[in-house]
């Protein structure tokens, strides 16, 4: 076989997986209109910002229990009907200290019905521990919720500290940032400001 026919039949693979893969997804869950914008999504990154990685398509998310602050036992499906940026962290990550200043910022400028800022402490985090770390840095709008055992870091890929996941409104996960950002930065507040304003 000729290297043009080797190449044309690889490329007809590769179609034919594409085409099957479109064909699997769930008809029921479109793709939100902010993966449709994600071109002027992606033209808002600035700085540390650029590190947010916006996906082509919708990611499904664990559905492992993590640990509310009272003490109850919760999911990222009871979350659905709003974005919800996910912060891994945990209180031995000097990033995490770092930034989850700005991240209280961003929950004062734009948490409420439509957008939430939601911080679990994953792996051997002790409440007493989770307390003094928000106490220090002088937050008092962030969740102290745990993922003690790491189920829901782990069944979401996280692989180091901190990530971050956006979350749609259908609860599937549309953008993911590794390591620590300024959250509290102008390129932020315009990232989250356009997806509420488009809706998802």
């Amino acid at each position: 076989m000729s290297r043009s026919a080797l190449i044309y039949t690889a490329l007809a693979a590769i179609a034919i997986v594409a085409v099957a893969l479109f064909a699997l997804r769930d008809p029921a869950q479109p793709i939100p209109a902010t993966l449709e914008n994600r071109a002027e999504l992606e033209n808002l990154r600035e700085g540390t910002m650029k590190k947010l990685a916006f996906h082509t398509a919708p990611k499904p998310v664990s559905t492992a229990e993590y640990e509310t602050e009272s003490g109850a036992r919760a999911t990222l499906a009871d979350h659905q009907g709003r974005y919800v940026l996910l912060n891994f962290w945990a209180t031995w990550c000097a990033p995490c200290r770092k930034e989850m200043p700005m991240l209280a910022t961003l929950q004062d400028e734009f948490g409420g019905e439509s957008f939430e800022v939601l911080t679990i402490a994953t792996g051997r985090n002790n409440p007493a521990q989770i307390k003094k770390f928000f106490d220090d840095i002088g937050t008092s709008n962030l969740p102290l919720h745990r993922d003690p055992s790491s189920a829901l870091a782990r069944d979401m890929a996280v692989l180091g500290l901190p990530v971050t996941v956006i979350l749609s409104p259908e609860g599937h996960e549309i953008a993911r940032m590794t390591g620590d950002a300024e959250w509290d930065s102008d390129s932020a507040k315009a990232i989250i400001a356009t997806l509420l304003d488009n809706g998802g």
